[in-house]
């Protein structure tokens, strides 16, 4: 990282570095490697050996937007962890994708359902058995 790049990542009034998608191809080597995520760069070059899917996995990520990928694999809070140490700016023109997690989805749809549609299988099951007696 250039002394420039050093002196501004940690921005200036609480705002996060602009990176440009030149500066984040410029830095796409083991040792001098940054992701691209959700719209955030970050720094991955002193992870790469402890990366439990290997550096190769990284490095093949290198210069464009992995956030798919990390999705994809399924990463875990504790390696979710890890990365706001690693940030070193957004993306220049970035939009960050709101994430929604299972529980909110669940509870979203709790919200919006009728509690009254539950009871329509209890309907049904009770027409079956009268139409059973019945016969």
């Amino acid at each position: 990282m250039s002394e420039q790049e050093k002196s501004s990542s940690s921005g200036e009034g609480g705002q996060a570095k602009k990176i440009t998608m030149e500066q984040l191809q410029e830095h796409d080597k083991t040792g001098d490697l940054w992701l691209l995520m959700d719209g955030k760069v970050y720094d991955v070059s002193n992870f790469m050996d402890e990366h439990p899917g290997g550096d190769e996995v990284l490095t093949s990520e290198a210069g464009k937007d992995c956030t798919e990928a990390f999705e994809d694999v399924g990463h875990s809070d504790d390696a979710r962890s890890l990365l706001p140490p690693m940030l070193v700016g957004e993306l220049e023109g970035a939009v960050q994708k709101a994430k929604q997690t299972a529980s909110s989805v669940n509870q979203s749809a709790q919200k919006s359902g009728n509690p009254l549609l539950m009871f329509i299988p209890l309907l049904f099951l009770g027409a079956y058995f009268a139409y059973r007696h019945m016969q």
